[in-house]
């Protein structure tokens, strides 16, 4: 009993659902109570005992359907799932066979048949809880890592190259075969590297999830359903609208200037003093410009959209907005605002059309490129806001970039939708970051947005 519920549990985790040892323990529990006769019985009974709330039904019956089919498609074993896509049990076994005997060998092939034996459930399980792995995930702390340590384990797992490595594979398995089933075992053999693949990601998700809780960092941003998202959207539009009001008022009131009272009394002598007619001093006050360089990859996706909203409601409060994106690669993005309605700016920039979205950040590319192109046109009346983690991927941080633009602007100011308590963690710049920009603000939550969204205005 307790084998089909550990694949169970193991399936369940893969796909994002969090529960504890008691739990499974009780879902252990609650299997012997009800058996394994009555499907509907023992369904209720696992989401019982599993689930943390309803939304997270849907989801749990589908993966309960598919695991427990009556032809046993439960069981992990990467050639059981061969034959469930349409290979013959021969060709599996013979596939299994063939994949043992090359492993032993040196060379492409031999690299490649291990790769691939090393996805039955045994071993793979067995490497994902080795301590090489737990080493390699000791600096992951939150789900915006997860693209990285992702790569970083399959690379541990020998999966890094593994497409390539399997087409070493194709002119044994053509020969064994025939060429038209050699070519249908390949694309099989490739659907269940995706397969793997997607369940490896999944885990190290699951692994940044419970680190989250573990740390208590809240409500953040990432972690925010569809619905509150929307919420803290209308929220940041409101902020805006409020902050540009209170902007125009004072405006308004600031247009008759101040009295001065020196020309005021100079004025009036000639009356002796009655009456007195008041002279006002008018000061020139010119808006400053903003630039906004925002990271838009997975990680920080949702606290760059909430400020881009908020720069779209207030760019009358400086004289000139400009905003870019950046993943790897930068572009400038002001065009694109001004043409389109805001939803659709903001539908085109997440779905790549400024910038690839399918990349891994690349801040010292990004940086660097944004310096050469735009540089020369901050001054001294420039405000510029960088909006990103500082999750460099161990690559160029380009501090000095960040120094230069700094020197050159009136302030510079960095909003990190990551908490203070992760900087230098990992992959993390930020505490060389911090010490170049003006301020590094927090914003991993919808009051901290607010702060820092508050602080941007105060720079005006």
């Amino acid at each position: 009993m307790i084998r089909p519920l550990e694949e169970f549990f193991w399936t369940l985790r893969r796909h994002g659902f969090s529960f504890g040892p008691a739990q499974a323990a009780d879902a252990i529990r609650a299997v012997a109570l009800v058996g394994w006769e009555d499907r509907g019985q023992l369904r209720e009974a696992l989401a019982l005992v599993l689930l943390r709330s309803a939304s997270e039904r849907s989801r749990f019956d589908g993966l309960f359907d598919a695991f427990f089919r009556a032809e046993k498609a439960h069981a992990r074993d990467p050639f059981r799932r061969l034959v469930d896509r349409g290979a013959s049990e021969e060709e599996s076994a013979t596939l299994r066979g063939l994949l043992e005997a090359l492993s032993g060998e040196a060379g492409a092939a031999g690299e490649a048949a291990r790769m691939l034996l090393g996805l039955a459930p045994e071993v793979l399980d067995g490497r994902l809880a080795s301590a090489e792995a737990r080493a390699m995930l000791a600096g992951l702390t939150s789900r915006r890592q997860v693209g990285f340590f992702a790569q970083q384990l399959l690379k541990l797992l020998g999966m890094g190259r593994a497409h390539g490595q399997l087409a070493q594979l194709q002119g044994l398995l053509e020969a064994e075969f025939g060429e038209e089933r050699g070519a249908r075992l390949m694309e099989l053999l490739r659907e269940e590297l995706d397969r793997c693949r997607s369940e490896v990601r999944l885990a190290v998700e699951q692994e940044a999830r419970v680190r989250e809780e573990a740390l208590g960092q809240g409500r953040s941003f990432e972690g925010l359903p569809a619905g509150e998202v929307e919420e803290v959207r209308q929220a940041v539009r409101v902020l805006g609208e409020k902050l540009r009001g209170a902007a125009q008022v004072r405006a308004r009131r600031s247009r008759q200037g101040r009295v001065d009272a020196r020309k005021t009394l100079r004025a009036s002598m000639r009356w002796g003093g009655v009456p007195i007619r008041l002279l006002r001093r008018k000061k020139a006050r010119r808006k400053p410009r903003l630039w906004v360089l925002c990271d838009v990859s997975e990680s920080v996706r949702i606290a760059s959209v909430f400020l881009l909203e908020f720069v779209a409601v207030t760019q009358e409060l400086f004289e000139g907005t400009r905003t870019f994106v950046f993943v790897s690669d930068v572009a400038e993005t002001t065009g694109l605002f001004a043409a389109r309605p805001l939803e659709q700016a903001l539908a085109a920039v997440l779905g790549g059309g400024a910038v690839s979205v399918a990349k891994n950040s690349n801040y010292g590319r990004a940086l660097r490129d944004f310096e050469a192109r735009y540089g020369r046109a901050i001054d001294r009346r420039s405000t510029v806001v960088l909006v990103g983690d500082g999750r460099t991927n161990y690559g160029d941080a380009a501090v000095e970039v960040v120094e230069r633009l700094r020197e050159r602007a009136r302030a510079l100011l960095w909003l990190c939708p990551e908490p203070a308590s992760r900087w230098g963690t990992g992959d993390s710049a930020m505490p060389r970051y911090a010490r170049a920009a003006t301020e590094v603000l927090e914003a991993t939550t919808a009051r901290q947005l607010e702060e820092a969204a508050r602080a941007l205005v105060r720079r005006r």
